[in-house]
């Protein structure tokens, strides 16, 4: 069992225009004011590191008891699955879906179902599409908020109406919000709406800082406990540099953020003007995240990437990886104009393949 996307994106050949990013430029640590002591050298671990959970519980509105750090979304998202299902357990996923989720769930011996996020209805997360699918040995729910890849956001109504359809079969909803800080206006969490509710994120997509892999979980104390001691199985303690920097890193959020929200509104608006020129391209107007999930008429978007490198020194991610090879993801995440220049090579692709 192994990840075939994630061995592409790593080890992809690089071109200058890109579109293939999914998260904001990185955030140089550097640029703060931080001294060798900060960083508290001392060689050991420091199991559960209250302060980084302190700090955690305090951006997000829950209780340091609900705090599991991860490295990274993905580790949160299968620590959560390990302390959750076991094998034969019924999971259902949605489609598309991030690649990773099913792959986590598969490894763990998951007896997988899916529902349908319809592109025709700009992939809306769709209660009764998750009750078509429901039945009494499902234990876990697995969603993305914002949705990866498309973007769309689950408000919290239909959240909601997921939770009471868990509650009813004796299920958990597992809720990937790595995403979720880019919407437009800031929602909270879904941890808050009950405890059926679990919900991972981290310090990568929104805030650039994939290198220090902070992750985090987010859910009732008994869980969390319960996640804790599956981790001493998996990663035993995260790295305390790395823990430290977290903590700088999120006394100065707003720093850390800086001009990036105006970047990707920037971003986006000339996207959905892109798309809005081409009888090619079919996609919801962007308002909020990082990325958008386009459906090209050409068909089979792995020869559009192809073209695209070849040609162009350009790049999309091709919608395989998504279960749906008609599409292709785009990233916002270049400064505005490396992100036009990276339109118009699209743009010449398009027109050469059409």
């Amino acid at each position: 069992m192994q990840s075939e996307y994630m061995h592409w994106a790593k080890f992809k050949p690089s071109v200058r225009y890109g579109l293939t990013g999914s998260e904001v430029q990185h955030f140089r640590l550097d640029s703060f004011p931080i001294s060798v002591a900060e960083l508290d050298l001392d060689g050991a671990s420091h199991p559960r590191y209250p302060p980084l959970r302190e700090r955690i519980a305090s951006r997000y509105g829950v209780s340091v008891d609900q705090v599991v750090t991860a490295d990274g979304t993905s580790m949160a998202n299968f620590l959560a699955m390990a302390a959750l299902i076991r094998p034969g357990d019924e999971v259902v996923i949605e489609q598309p879906a991030y690649e990773l989720l099913t792959t986590a769930a598969s490894f763990l011996g998951a007896d997988i179902k899916r529902f349908e996020r319809k592109a025709s209805d700009a992939f809306r997360l769709d209660p009764a599409a998750v009750e078509a699918v429901l039945s009494p040995n499902t234990r876990l729910i697995v969603i993305t908020n914002l949705h990866n890849p498309s973007s769309a956001l689950a408000g919290e109504a239909e959240l909601r109406a997921i939770g009471d359809l868990a509650t009813r079969v004796g299920a958990r909803v597992l809720v990937d919000e790595v995403y979720l800080d880019s919407a437009v206006p800031p929602r909270r969490s879904a941890v808050h709406l009950g405890p059926q509710f679990i919900c991972t994120n981290s310090l990568t997509k929104v805030y650039g800082l994939s290198g220090l892999r902070c992750g985090w979980i987010l859910t009732e104390p008994e869980l969390a406990e319960r996640m804790w001691r599956l981790n001493d199985l998996f990663g035993v303690n995260q790295a305390h540099p790395a823990e430290r920097l977290a903590c700088i890193a999120f006394d100065r959020l707003d720093q850390v953020i800086g001009g990036t929200p105006a970047l990707l509104e920037k971003n986006r608006a000339m996207f959905n003007d892109f798309v809005a020129s081409r009888a090619d391209l079919d996609c919801a107007p962007a308002f909020q995240g990082i990325v958008a999930f386009p459906r090209w008429a050409g068909g089979d978007t792995q020869r559009l990437d192809d073209h695209l490198r070849r040609h162009h020194d350009a790049s999309v991610v091709p919608g395989r990886w998504f279960e749906m090879p008609e599409h292709f993801r785009v990233g916002f995440y270049p400064d505005s104009a490396a992100f036009e220049e990276a339109l118009a090579r699209l743009g010449l692709g398009l027109d050469e393949l059409r």
